[in-house]
């Protein structure tokens, strides 16, 4: 980066987590949780935990959010579950324009899985591209 004075461009993650199925994905008798609602949860915790934000925060601390939106239903689960909404919000944080330019929290600006066909593997890292972008 020094040799071609790209240090002021640099993007910098401060923290990562992954979780995998957790016990009340399948005993809960939660469609949220069977769709991964409390492993995002517990995902986003621990992540806010490494930087020393607290879940209820989070909406106030970020600017921008790619999220996994493989179904118009998961990515409201997910809102709620990163604390970007309360639970059972998300609907009306959407009419409010809470997830777009001008409100609370910019979402997808690349249009979401939706915009890139939504190619399996490939996902993931297109979202990680256009924040760097």
């Amino acid at each position: 980066m020094l040799k071609h004075n790209l240090q002021d461009s640099a993007v910098e993650l401060k923290s990562i987590a992954m979780v995998t199925d957790l016990k009340s994905t399948f005993d809960s008798n939660s469609n949220i949780n069977l769709i991964g609602g409390d492993m995002a949860k517990k995902c986003a915790e621990k992540v806010y935990a490494k930087l020393g934000i607290k879940h209820s925060e989070i909406a106030d601390k970020v600017q921008v959010c790619e999220l996994h939106d493989c179904f118009s239903a998961n990515e409201l689960c997910t809102y709620e579950a990163l604390g970007l909404c309360g639970v059972g919000k998300a609907g009306e944080a959407i009419d409010r324009g809470d997830f777009t330019y001008g409100g609370k929290v910019v979402v997808n600006p690349s249009g979401g899985l939706i915009s890139k066909g939504h190619p399996l593997g490939a996902t993931g890292l297109a979202q990680c591209a256009e924040l760097c972008w």
